[in-house]
């Protein structure tokens, strides 16, 4: 497999304090790799610097064939971190905890109108891709609802549909189950198993172990701002070689 991206050296600090302190990472095309370790350990900082929604202090970030690079002199954003940043978010879907559907539009406009406006896809077009993609996971016969008339996990599929309609080349998703109740969290993570299976690459910030060990191509440990270990689902699991992973896994096994 071929690494679709590739992350090295990559800092942040928020108010002089250093959340991310030298990531090096990469993800192999159409991998479901999974980010775990304790809460405040740069995980979501992680994944807000690769789609550009934090702007990162020092490092590369590759994504397929775009770079963009930053030394700890280049202080300001300049015109071109700008523009390789936009084409980078153009290539990354993200889905985040809190859904952010757009509450005065159905599922199918939901799904529908990003493309239609930001890519200027035809809205007949984006409107039978929005269908298709919605009978992908699992929401067709709910594509005339408001997101107030959709469970949580319904909704977050809905953003799942909605990410996907971009066409990216890698889908982000930031604690996507963790505000759902317990009994809607696997709906979600199903349809994150058959996009896996489907090829798609998928880098997935999660506290759900069970999904983590039985999905997972990669699963990635982080701590204190770092990348600790990474392996297989099963090296992690059943074989982790630092003592910051056992610790941390123990409440789980």
């Amino acid at each position: 497999m071929e690494h679709l991206i590739e992350i090295n050296g990559l800092k942040k600090a928020f108010e002089g304090h250093l959340v991310l302190k030298g990531i090096d990472l990469a993800v192999d095309d159409g991998q479901l790799t999974v980010l775990i370790g304790p809460s405040g350990c740069g995980k979501s900082t992680l994944l807000r610097c690769l789609n550009g929604i934090e702007v990162f202090d020092e490092g590369k970030i590759s994504i397929g064939k775009i770079t963009v690079e930053r030394t700890a002199s280049r202080s300001l954003i300049d015109g071109e971190y700008q523009r390789t940043m936009h084409q980078i978010r153009s290539m990354a879907g993200i889905v985040f905890q809190s859904f952010n559907l757009f509450p005065h539009m159905t599922a199918l406009e939901n799904v529908a109108s990003p493309p239609a406006i930001v890519k200027g896809v035809p809205k007949a077009e984006a409107r039978a891709e929005a269908l298709r993609l919605l009978e992908k996971v699992g929401l067709k016969d709910k594509a005339g609802l408001l997101p107030h008339q959709l469970s949580g996990g319904q909704q977050q599929r809905a953003a799942i549909a909605r990410a996907l309609a971009m066409r990216p080349t890698v889908l982000f998703y930031d604690e996507p189950t963790s505000a759902l109740d317990p009994a809607l969290v696997d709906e979600v993570l199903q349809v994150m198993k058959e996009l896996d299976a489907e090829g798609i690459t998928q880098l997935v910030v999660t506290h759900e172990m069970r999904f983590a060990r039985d999905a997972a191509d990669k699963v990635v440990f982080m701590s204190d701002g770092l990348v600790v270990e990474e392996g297989s689902a099963d090296q992690i699991f059943s074989h982790p070689a630092d003592d910051r992973t056992r610790h941390f896994l123990r409440r789980f096994i």
